[in-house]
């Protein structure tokens, strides 16, 4: 009789288990956006290394070398940052209600995000979730970025932001889990 019920009973934590979901309310995403492909590498190699989930912030208009072209003030980007209201379209939807960790990963540009990202982070219910901001950079670093993206996340607990042009996958998973402790 013990036996059995003690079968039951493991059967029974087992099948607990199986059944559970354990992404929903759980778990962190990297969420990048990346115009040439440095902040996605950065971006897959953290996500690999943490385990969680990457997704990408895809433009419905693809940036082009002339698009990015910061020399030229009329170029896309050079536009797009000179306007605050700017907030380019995203082409794929993104839901990050599964998540209580969500790492949005970005290149510098102009000293700020691109305002994709901005399109993002105002899209989303941040609501009891966690936000680190990690980014890739040609020199002026992270600067305010993080703590202003922040702003945009309402309802989110912004944990911090770093830039890591150089940090390895492992590099940036030492950070945030020291974020998170």
């Amino acid at each position: 009789m013990k036996k059995l019920i003690l079968t039951l009973l493991l059967g029974g934590i087992i099948m607990t288990g199986a059944f559970a979901n354990p992404s929903a309310g759980s778990g962190t995403a990297f969420v990048y956006f990346s115009a040439t492909g440095t902040t996605e590498r950065m971006a897959r190699n953290a996500a690999k290394e943490m385990g969680a989930d990457l997704i990408e912030i895809e433009p419905v208009h693809k940036y082009t070398s002339a698009d990015l072209n910061w020399h030229d003030k009329k170029s896309l980007s050079s536009v797009e940052c000179n306007d605050p209201k700017s907030r380019p379209a995203i082409a794929n939807k993104i839901d990050i209600s599964a998540y209580d960790t969500v790492v949005v990963c970005y290149p510098i540009w102009w000293a700020y995000a691109p305002k994709i990202v901005y399109t993002f982070v105002e899209s989303q219910n941040w609501s009891g979730k966690k936000l680190v901001t990690i980014c890739t950079s040609g020199g002026s670093g992270l600067g305010r970025s993080g703590n202003d993206l922040a702003k945009f996340a309402k309802g989110a607990d912004f944990k911090g932001g770093k830039d890591f042009t150089r940090g390895s996958g492992a590099d940036i998973k030492k950070y945030i889990d020291g974020l998170l402790k």
